[in-house]
């Protein structure tokens, strides 16, 4: 049974993600901060009959606790096949950079990005000894430069500024660390669930969370289908 780690899992996407891959067949794995909040999600899984599901304590933004983590997990597993790195935060809003307070921008950076690299870094010997591991770092639209440059740019992307910063370095750190496993079994891919309703954007999203999980389980179920180092949506690639 292959083996999942999806940090921040215990609500949102990744809860769904969590609970689409255990359907599956996956052995799952939930990175939770709260104890509480853990349990009642692993409690809601087993409701519906998923009991390859588990837990470890998971603060991304807290270097101890990631150390702790992976020791917690590698005493419950040998390897890790797929890790998705999808704890994040939006931080305060709006976020414009003429004025946007700096200690705001570096905690959205603290998670969003530091914490998923740092994440990365400590769990990668037990992803190594994986036949094929998958790294998925959840991005968004507000990270493409593209996007954000093109004729007729939404305004509306004004507000998520520093989110998409984090995200756009979050596709950065993709690319690169895709460029330096280029010749080894793994496969590293930044994907977009879209603008999902989670408490992420206050239940602003126009996407369902069934809807915003797809792509995420899709590229974990069948990374073969999928280039490693490139941005992907439901509609396929994103541009950078």
């Amino acid at each position: 049974m292959k083996t999942v780690l999806i940090t921040g899992g215990n609500k949102g996407i990744g809860f769904e993600t969590a609970k689409q891959l255990s359907k599956l067949g996956y052995k799952v794995y939930i990175g939770c901060r709260s104890e509480n909040n853990a349990l009642e999600a692993l409690k809601s899984l087993k409701n519906q009959g998923l009991n390859s599901v588990d837990w470890i304590q998971l603060d991304v933004a807290d270097s101890k606790s990631i150390e702790q983590g992976k020791i917690e997990l590698a005493s419950k597993i040998d390897s890790l096949d797929i890790l998705i790195n999808n704890a994040g935060i939006s931080g305060i809003q709006p976020q414009k950079f003429c004025h946007n307070n700096i200690k705001t921008l570096r905690n959205i950076f603290d998670t969003n990005f530091f914490g998923t690299v740092e994440v990365t870094q400590e769990f990668f010997s037990l992803l190594k000894k994986a036949e094929q591991p998958i790294i998925i770092n959840i991005s968004s639209e507000v990270a493409s430069l593209e996007i954000h440059s093109s004729t007729g740019k939404d305004p509306n992307l004004e507000i998520w500024s520093a989110y998409g910063a984090s995200k756009t370095a979050v596709n950065a750190f993709t690319v690169m660390l895709a460029n330096e496993l280029e010749d080894s079994p793994f496969k590293v891919f930044s994907v977009t669930p879209g603008y999902t309703s989670t408490d992420l954007n206050d239940h602003q999203g126009t996407k369902t969370v069934e809807e915003g999980a797809t792509p995420i389980v899709k590229i974990a179920n069948k990374p073969t289908l999928f280039t490693s180092g490139k941005f992907y949506g439901d509609q396929g690639e994103v541009s950078w």
